[in-house]
C-alpha cells in the first residue's frame, strides 16, 4: 500500500515529497494544475529555511539562483527612519535570499527528481474516506478517468482552498482585511531607486509602499490602494498606476518593463489543528496571513520539514505512532505566532490617523537607533528564533530551541537517508554504549557538546529534544523509551 499521498505540488508539497523520498517513504505527489507556478508569487527564503535546505541537500542550487539581500529600510517623507540588518543574524545564511516562487518550484522539482519522483499533473483529489489504518482516496485524471487508491497517510498541501481541509470539515477561522493591495513585478530605474540589496518600505499617509529586489535587476512593488468594493472590483493596475503611487509615496524613481500587474486582498485565517486521524494539513491549507514579513512560504516549508522526519520514523517502524501527535501543537503554535506578527506589521504600516502615524514614525526612528532592537527584529524575520519549548517532545532546559549548526564544527547531521537523533555527551564512551541500545533512534557515534558537562539529544530537524546535565542518563533513557519501539 502507498505510504503517503501528497496533494498539492507548490513549495510545501514539493519539500515534503523530497524529504519523504529521501527517507525512503513511498509517495505520490499530485496537483490538478497542468504546470508549475509561472509567476513570482512568494519571493524570499529566510535563513532558517536555508539551514533546513542544507539538511535536505538542495541549498547550493538556491544560493546560485537567488539574490542576497542584507537589510531592510523603513522610510518616510524622504528620510530613513531606520534599518534592520540581517548580517547580525546568528546563521551561516545571514541574509534574505530573494528568489521568485517559479524558480523555487523549479529547483525543488529538480531536487525531487534525484529521488526518482515526479509530480503527477492534472490529477485532482475528488474525495476521500479516512479509516483507522489507511485513507481511501478517489482521484480524477485529465481525461476524466477516476482512480481509487489506498494510502497510509493523506497530506493536504493544496493551498487556501484545500480540498483536504474541506473534506475534514475543519473551520478556517479568521478575517479578510478590507483593503485592496497592488502588486507589480517591474524594473526600477533612476538615482532615487532603493538599493538593490535591501527591502525598502515607504510609510505614507495614504498607505505603505514596499519595494522588494528580485534577481535579474527586477523588483516587486506592493502598495495599499484603498477600501475594497465587492460590487465594483478594481481592474488590473496599469504601469501608470504604479508610477503614480511611486511618485506620491516613494520619490522620483521610474518603473518600467512590467511582467505582472494585479490586485489582491489580505486574508488571515488558520485551522485550530493540523491533523485529524490519518489526514494532515501543511502550508496554506492550514494557515494564511498577511505577506508582511514574507513568512508564508517559509512557514509552510518548515511545516513540511517538521512533519517529514516524524512521519518517516513512524512509517519505518523507528518510532511509535504517538510521535506524530507533536506535529500539530508544534506547528500550530508557530502559525499563531506568524499570524500575530504579520498582523501587527500590517496594522503598524497601515495606520490612517495622522497623529498616530506621526507617533509611529517617531517611535520607529527611536527604537531602530538601538542595535539590540535591530538584531531582535532581524532574528524574528529570519525565523532562527522559532522554538518548540512547549512541545510534548521537549524535555529539560533549552529543550525545543534551535540547535545552532555551528555547534557541529562542520559536521551537520540530519542530511542522511535515515532520520535519527544525535546524542551530545561529554562522556563519549558511555554515549556510544547508550546509542548502541537505541539504534533505531540515535546516530551510532555521539558528539561532544560545545560547552560543559551536558547530555543533549538533537532532533533530525535540528531542534533540541532532550537537554540535561551529563549524569542524566536515566532521564534520557526514559525520554527515548517513550518515543520509540527500542527497549534496553
Amino acid at each position: 500500500m502507498l505510504q503517503a499521498l501528497i496533494v498539492g505540488a507548490g513549495p510545501v508539497g514539493l519539500t515534503l515529497a523530497a524529504e519523504l523520498a529521501r527517507y525512503g517513504i513511498g509517495i505520490r505527489l499530485i496537483d490538478k494544475s497542468p504546470q508549475p507556478t509561472q509567476t513570482s508569487k512568494a519571493l524570499v527564503v529566510w535563513p532558517r529555511t536555508l539551514e533546513l535546505m542544507d539538511r535536505m541537500g538542495c541549498r547550493q542550487a538556491f544560493l546560485d539562483a537567488g539574490l542576497r539581500v542584507h537589510g531592510a529600510a523603513l522610510r518616510s517623507a524622504g528620510s530613513i527612519l531606520g534599518h534592520i540588518w540581517f548580517d547580525a543574524v546568528a546563521s551561516s545564511y545571514n541574509f534574505a535570499l530573494m528568489i521568485p516562487q517559479r524558480e523555487t518550484e523549479r529547483l525543488l522539482i529538480e531536487h525531487l527528481a534525484t529521488f526518482g519522483v515526479a509530480v503527477e499533473r492534472e490529477v485532482e483529489l475528488v474525495s476521500f474516506v479516512t479509516g483507522d489504518e489507511h485513507v481511501e482516496a478517489t482521484l480524477r485524471h485529465a481525461d476524466g478517468a477516476e482512480e481509487t487508491i489506498s494510502a497510509s497517510w493523506l497530506i493536504g498541501c493544496d493551498g487556501a482552498h484545500s480540498t483536504v481541509r474541506h473534506g475534514l470539515d475543519l473551520a478556517f477561522q479568521g478575517t479578510a482585511q478590507g483593503d485592496d493591495w497592488l502588486l507589480a513585478d517591474i524594473r526600477v530605474e533612476g538615482d532615487d531607486a532603493p538599493p538593490g540589496d535591501e527591502i525598502a518600505t515607504y510609510l505614507h499617509r495614504d498607505g505603505p509602499l514596499v519595494v522588494f529586489p528580485i534577481p535579474g535587476s527586477r523588483a516587486r512593488v506592493i502598495a495599499q490602494v484603498g477600501k475594497t468594493d465587492p460590487a465594483h472590483p478594481r481592474p488590473d493596475p496599469t504601469l501608470g498606476d504604479v508610477q503614480a503611487l511611486v511618485d506620491q509615496r516613494a520619490g522620483g524613481f521610474r518603473v518600467v518593463d512590467p511582467v505582472w500587474l494585479t490586485h489582491f486582498r489580505i486574508n488571515e485565517r488558520k485551522v485550530s489543528r493540523y491533523s485529524q486521524g490519518r489526514a494532515i494539513l501543511a502550508g496554506d491549507a492550514a494557515h494564511i496571513h498577511s505577506p508582511a514579513g514574507g513568512q508564508g512560504m517559509n512557514t509552510g516549508m518548515q511545516d513540511a520539514t517538521n512533519l517529514a522526519w516524524k512521519l518517516a520514523m513512524v512509517e519505518r517502524g523507528q518510532a511509535a505512532p504517538s510521535l506524530l501527535d507533536s506535529y500539530s501543537p508544534e506547528r500550530s503554535a508557530v502559525g499563531d505566532m506568524v499570524l500575530r506578527n504579520a498582523a501587527r506589521l500590517t496594522d503598524m504600516a497601515t495606520l490612517s490617523n495622522p497623529v498616530a502615524q506621526g507617533f509611529r514614525n517617531l517611535a520607529l526612528r527611536f527604537m531602530l537607533g538601538f542595535h539590540a532592537v535591530q538584531d531582535k527584529m532581524a532574528a524574528t524575520m529570519s525565523e532562527v528564533e522559532i522554538a518548540y519549548t512547549d512541545s510534548p517532545l521537549s524535555h529539560g532546559p533549552e529543550a525545543g530551541m534551535r540547535w545552532a549548526p555551528e555547534h557541529d564544527d562542520g559536521k551537520p547531521h540530519g542530511s542522511g537517508p535515515v532520520p535519527l537523533f544525535v546524542l551530545y555527551a561529554a562522556d563519549t564512551a558511555r554515549g556510544a554504549s547508550f546509542a548502541a541500545r537505541y539504534p533505531a533512534l540515535l546516530e551510532p557515534t555521539p558528539r561532544r557538546p560545545p560547552d560543559g558537562d551536558r547530555l543533549i539529544l538533537v532532533r533530525p530537524d535540528g531542534y533540541v529534544g532532550f537537554s540535561g546535565i551529563g549524569k542524566a542518563w536515566d532521564e534520557a533513557e526514559r525520554y527515548l523509551s517513550r518515543l520509540g519501539p527500542d527497549r534496553p
